[in-house]
């Protein structure tokens, strides 16, 4: 009976430790409970199984293992209570060693004006979850199974009408591939293009640090293309020896300034004539204020420009659905890595999104998000301007965020955030977004990026108060 009264069900009470020292059945079922007692396995409150559940679990007589909780609750290990049985007490319960010095405690974050998030408390729950009901009322079986690995083909219509209509993008559902966010379509890119000769992506100057992590990660090297009011500087992609660029026309990340008619044209034509490629990252696309709409740089060429968007800012980056509008022969090799990364994104998501799209509910949240982003965008240049005059405020004609540059004398970039955290603000500096380069970094002022999109309505005011006072250190 003993060779195979070793685990007590769900408590898992290994005893051959027990008997392989020559303890008795009791003894070593209390060894092993008060095992599991000391190193937090049951921690305290946890009830156990009565002595009738566990001896039978355990194939041994239930008065053994009475005595065994008699035994453990006279050492204060377990305790009886009346009505709940027995249960680990609370003395029993093992205390970690504290450090030897606990570091300096450091404020928490109140107001969060990191770049690039949007503002989650407007996430449009009830049109979403109607659309979940009318999707799931609507799909097929075989949409909950294993689908195509570009995603699902309503998703896939629904965007490539949503994209021409708004973005103008060339391309139908069967050049879209459905991935996890920008940050796993840029993985999948550069992987295929590593795999196809490629050694460098041109990059902008400034940009997005995780996603220069992804390049070098995938095992390709950086160049950095500078950037001035015109956009980066495509004039010089011919010099880089790079077998693909990563552009952001609409609105660059940091510094705002779309890339200019003549700038685009230009990285068309090299890419034509290197017969390197050119990534879309369509970065702000929907949130414009001040301009016209810049349309998708993909247009120009859709057979050498991938267009990469997300629902990251404009719903919400938890639910982790991207896409790329790729050129007809890279389809197959990119849909090849996203089968062997994870197969498919999630269904659910997918078919609701493409609900939302198709009613029109996702062009009526968009167009009250960019609204509500407008306002405070604007409110923002307003307090500045009363509170803080000599801050420069740039960047702001489209997106999430806006650079403050600020005046001769101010503290350095890295004294700033240091303030900002005792201030409990979270936000980040033009510095932080700069492409590692060999060349020294330019002359320039301490410099803000920060975003307005994340804090809720009634932290907004509250978030711009500490701003002022970071500001005017």
């Amino acid at each position: 009976m003993e060779s195979w009264a070793t685990f007590g069900g769900d408590l898992h009470l290994d005893l051959t430790a027990g008997r392989a020292r020559g303890l008795g059945l009791r003894a070593a079922l209390e060894d092993a409970l008060r095992g599991a007692v000391r190193t937090g396995r049951l921690p305290a409150g946890t009830r156990l199984p009565s002595s009738r559940e566990l001896s039978r679990d355990l194939g041994i007589a239930r008065n053994t293992v009475a005595e065994a909780y008699s035994q453990l609750s006279a050492e204060g290990w377990l305790a009886s209570r009346q009505g709940s049985g027995t249960v680990v007490a609370e003395r029993g319960t093992p205390t970690a060693p504290g450090p030897a010095a606990l570091p300096p405690r450091t404020p928490a974050v109140r107001h969060d004006l990191m770049p690039g998030r949007p503002d989650l408390s407007r996430f449009p729950r009830s049109a979403w979850l109607a659309a979940a009901r009318r999707a799931l009322a609507t799909a097929p079986h075989e949409a909950f199974g294993y689908t195509d690995p570009r995603g699902r083909i309503e998703l896939r219509r629904a965007l490539a009408g949503y994209l021409a209509r708004v973005r103008g993008v060339r391309t139908d559902p069967e050049r879209l591939l459905v991935c996890a966010g920008y940050t796993q379509g840029l993985g999948l890119l550069c992987e295929v293009l590593r795999e196809q000769g490629a050694a460098t992506v041109a990059v902008e100057e400034f940009g997005l640090p995780p996603q220069q992590e992804v390049i070098t990660a995938k095992g390709l090297a950086t160049v950095p293309l500078p950037l001035d009011a015109a956009g980066a500087r495509t004039d010089l992609l011919a010099g880089t020896g790079a077998g693909a660029a990563v552009l952001t026309p609409a609105h660059q990340f940091p510094t705002g300034v779309p890339l200019r008619a003549g700038r685009r044209a230009a990285a068309v034509a090299w890419a034509r004539e290197a017969g390197a490629l050119l990534v879309e990252d369509d970065y702000d696309g929907e949130f414009r204020y001040d301009r016209q709409p810049v349309g998708a740089m993909q247009a120009l060429d859709p057979e050498r420009v991938v267009y990469a968007g997300t629902a990251s800012k404009s719903l919400a980056p938890g639910l982790r659905l991207g896409w790329l509008a790729l050129p007809a022969d890279l389809v197959g090799p990119v849909v090849r890595r996203k089968e062997l990364a994870d197969g498919q994104c999630g269904v659910v998501d997918q078919l609701t999104l493409a609900e939302l799209i198709a009613s029109g509910a996702y062009d009526r949240h968009v167009r009250r998000s960019r609204l509500q982003y407008r306002r405070r965008r604007d409110r923002l240049v307003e307090v500045l301007a009363q509170r803080a005059p000599e801050v420069r405020v740039t960047g702001m004609a489209a997106g999430l965020h806006a650079v403050l540059e600020l005046p001769p004398g101010s503290l350095g970039e890295d004294e700033l955030l240091r303030h900002a955290q005792w201030l409990g603000l979270s936000l980040n500096t033009l510095g932080w977004c700069r492409t590692p380069s060999d060349r020294p970094p330019a002359d320039r002022p301490p410099t803000l990026v920060i975003g307005y999109g994340t804090p809720p309505d009634h932290l907004f005011e509250a978030a711009l108060e500490a701003l002022c006072t970071l500001v005017r250190l």
